[in-house]
């Protein structure tokens, strides 16, 4: 009897694990089917590096990222994101049944399903332009010319030849926005926002059509965000410097018309390249919608920081940022917009990243994509 029982025992095991095997296998097949891309690269500043400014060359004045409380909402530990859990890059990822995009400089291979390119402190010109102007505040070096010089090295350790190069027609490309450095570190100096703007649009512009001509079919564009509504710029500018919302009019001036001839390029390659779908992320007002009702998104704090030291308004200072030893942390960072006073909390990245994927903040519309890229196959 006990021998009878204990094979019965092994049969029902055996199936059960065939059982298993097979819905295992169901289950991958179809995710694969309802995945409308194969993998993302992304492009960008520290509002999408998920990684590349740990141990990244040169000077780096970051270091802080890699200590707790960065990444404690979601993932428990820092992983060198700029807030305190996802990113909107994230969100994307997760939307389109993909994993987490890995950093470039730290991806151990694991780069199945696409690379991350951004890197914090980034900037659109080329860092030699800041170097010369006496403007290099030794952060990082690295600008957006440097991301297309990882790209193409990374294409090239995939022996990717020219032919391939082309075969993108399951890849999107997010190109996180990039440019909101350039204006900052030339706060107070001579340069004229004219001269950046022309700059930085013509460097962004160089490397979009370096992707068009790659053969990009899929590409989304952020814009620069409402930059005068972070905390940094509130503390920083003169209380007269306000807008109708209670920002910073000058800071958010400079993304509004940097905004304005983005879009206007972006329309130029629509028509250069017909064959893509290029579609621009209105980041400057998804985030005005919630600066104009946070409550109405679940937000308590529209511009204190949930993780600094300072005197109140802002829980901020430069001198002790988020990451150092005198910062503190809130409770609920879900209920702020502000992280650290210079990026956002996960749940505002949530917010924005659902006004890009779902709402109307994308021209065309996400969905627009989606459909394109289905009806092609």
């Amino acid at each position: 009897m006990a021998s009878s029982s204990s094979s019965s025992s092994t049969t029902i095991f055996l199936i059960t694990i065939c059982i298993l095997s097979v819905l295992s296998i169901a289950y991958a097949e179809n995710v694969e089917e309802t995945r409308p891309f194969k993998r993302v690269f992304a492009f960008g500043d520290s509002f999408t590096d998920t990684g590349n400014t740990k141990n990244a060359e040169g000077p780096s004045g970051f270091g802080h990222v890699s200590n707790s409380p960065y990444g404690t909402t979601f993932f428990n530990h820092s992983t060198n994101r700029y807030s305190d859990g996802r990113l909107v890059i994230d969100f994307v990822a997760e939307a389109l049944s993909l994993p987490y995009l890995p950093p470039y400089r730290h991806s151990k291979g694991n780069d199945t399903f696409g690379v991350n390119f951004a890197v914090a402190g980034s900037t659109a010109i080329n860092h030699l332009f800041f170097v010369r102007n006496n403007l290099s505040l030794d952060i990082t070096p690295q600008s957006i010319q440097t991301q297309m010089i990882w790209f193409n090295k990374y294409l090239d350790s995939q022996e990717c030849q020219e032919a391939n190069c082309k075969d993108f027609d399951d890849t999107l490309f997010w190109f996180g926005e990039i440019g909101v450095n350039d204006y900052a570190y030339t706060f107070g100096s001579s340069v004229s926002d004219q001269t950046i703007r022309k700059l930085a649009i013509s460097s962004v512009s160089g490397a979009l059509q370096t992707l068009l001509e790659k053969g990009a079919k899929y590409l989304v564009v952020q814009g620069l965000p409402l930059t005068g509504c972070l905390t940094l710029s509130m503390y920083l500018a003169p209380q007269d410097d306000r807008d109708e919302i209670g920002c910073v009019k000058s800071v958010n001036n400079q993304s509004y018309y940097h905004n304005l001839v983005l879009q206007d390029k972006l329309q130029e390659f629509r028509k250069q390249y017909p064959q893509a779908v290029i579609v621009y992320a209105d980041y400057y007002n998804a985030y005005r919608t919630v600066i104009k009702n946070p409550t109405e998104y679940g937000f308590k704090e529209a511009f204190k920081v949930c993780c600094g030291s300072g005197e109140p308004p802002y829980n901020f200072s430069v001198f002790a940022t988020c990451g150092t030893p005198n910062a503190t942390v809130c409770t609920s960072p879900s209920q702020y917009i502000n992280w650290d006073g210079v990026h956002l909390t996960e749940a505002m990245y949530k917010v924005i990243s659902g006004m890009f994927l779902q709402g109307n903040f994308t021209q065309p519309p996400f969905n627009f994509l989606l459909e394109k890229k289905e009806r092609l196959g």
